[in-house]
């Protein structure tokens, strides 16, 4: 079967389960489970599990570390990690992100938390990728569009979606800015794909004059949309941003029509870990009923996440209000009784984005254990502004004797993903 036939028959088993689901989700994903009873077999790692007919709660919980140790008794085509990462790696380095494992597409995460990730797709899950990406993204159209789409590597997996009405570009984020503005004027894309960091920068050439760009939609990916970042985003290009959770271990959630992420649970199973005692945040624990050559089961994200209920569109789907950061991005300090507080992320959000309405582009991060260094696009009162707003949060939850330095440049590296609030000392200590 061609790769076409098999994008099309993705796309409208989508699309089906779409309707489906809204009579029994439960009943949909007991069948997408038992089913993937056929591929664990194949995986040496879980082969041990299928023979004695567990249910997916006896299954282990892992994690990034746990998954990447048995990378080659997980997958179920025997490639080796050494193998996978050399071929993976070399395509970053040469900027050529056409070669393959046999007929598997090889891609690494950026490695945020510490270690690349390496995933593994064949020309099937590349098909169901795509009719997912078509179906719940992009949106299906007759209509000839062009997609912008900036990141920090190619892959076969995102030339895929390339068809007679559906033109990819692809802009590498490693290149300057000044490289880009003639290029995206000349092709002026009808949908515009790019991680937060990188629309702000086209938003301010944009209100600079320097770029004229009129996309329809625009889908922000691969880091955390923040709530100022989102509203800063929709006024200069006047419309709604759309979002796209996805990472090494698959495509986890899209925006509804309301603007509201939704986990794909038509294909994933999610359980929460919860963080608190109100059930406000939560780890995602997922499964994934479609991935054969790197099953994915019970895998601990350690992404924090704000969930949200009742959205007006209606979808059974779990819905996330806000992605805060990540569990390392946590900010830890010692009270005046030496006992450990941990602060999450959106508390601290809050309190800079909330101390002056001019804010928008900023970084905090712990590099010692009473040392915080913010950032702040601003004029130096309005950082101060900011800095007594900090201190005020700390004083209330009875931490002080913090030292909040303001810095001249923002706490990020060109290529990786933009981490607003940080944690760059409690997780080497």
């Amino acid at each position: 079967m061609s790769f076409k036939s098999k994008l099309l028959g993705d796309f409208i088993a989508l699309r089906f389960l779409r309707w489906r689901h809204k009579k029994s989700l439960k009943k949909l994903q007991d069948r997408g489970w038992n089913k993937m009873q056929a591929v664990l077999e194949k995986s040496e790692y879980y082969q041990g599990y299928t023979a004695q007919n567990l249910p997916l709660t006896e299954y282990p919980i892992i994690n990034k570390a746990i998954f990447m140790d048995n990378f080659d008794a997980i997958n179920t085509r025997g490639v080796k990690l050494k193998n996978a990462f050399e071929v993976a790696r070399e395509a970053e380095e040469s900027r050529n992100f056409a070669p393959m494992i046999e007929d598997i597409t090889i891609g690494l995460s950026t490695g945020t938390s510490g270690n690349r990730g390496v995933f593994l797709a064949t020309e099937s899950e590349r098909a169901q990728w795509v009719g997912c990406i078509l179906d719940r993204v992009i949106g299906f159209s007759l209509k000839q569009r062009k997609v912008a789409f900036f990141l920090r590597a190619n892959s076969n997996l995102y030339s895929s979606v390339k068809s007679k009405l559906l033109s990819f570009e692809f802009f590498d984020l490693m290149l300057p800015m000044t490289e880009h503005i003639n290029r995206i004027n000349t092709l002026q894309p009808t949908i515009l794909v790019a991680q937060p960091s990188l629309l702000i920068e086209l938003a301010r050439e944009v209100e600079m004059g320097n770029v004229n760009i009129f996309p329809q939609k625009i889908i922000s990916v691969a880091e955390v949309l923040y709530p100022e970042d989102a509203v800063y985003l929709s006024r200069v290009f006047n419309q709604k941003i759309h979002q796209v959770y996805q990472c090494t271990e698959g495509l986890l959630a899209t925006t509804c029509s309301e603007g509201t992420l939704h986990f794909n649970e038509d294909f994933l199973i999610i359980e929460k870990r919860y963080l608190d005692e109100k059930k406000e945040r939560f780890f995602p624990i997922i499964t994934d009923l479609k991935r054969s050559t790197q099953p994915i089961v019970r895998y601990e994200l350690n992404d924090i996440i704000h969930e949200k209920e009742n959205c007006p569109c209606g979808s059974p789907f779990t819905g996330i209000a806000q992605i805060e950061g990540r569990a390392d991005d946590v900010l830890r300090f010692k009270t005046l009784e030496n006992i450990e507080k941990t602060i999450f992320p959106d508390f601290f959000r809050r309190a800079i984005v909330q101390s002056h309405d001019s804010i928008i582009d900023y970084t905090l991060v712990q590099t010692e254990e009473n040392r915080l260094e913010l950032f702040i696009d601003s004029a130096e009162v309005i950082r101060n502004m900011a800095k007594s707003s900090i201190q005020k949060l700390l004083t209330d939850n009875g931490i002080n004797a913090v030292d909040i330095i303001t810095v001249n440049e923002r706490h990020h590296e060109k290529g990786n993903k933009l981490r607003r609030i940080r944690n760059d000392y409690w997780k080497t200590n």
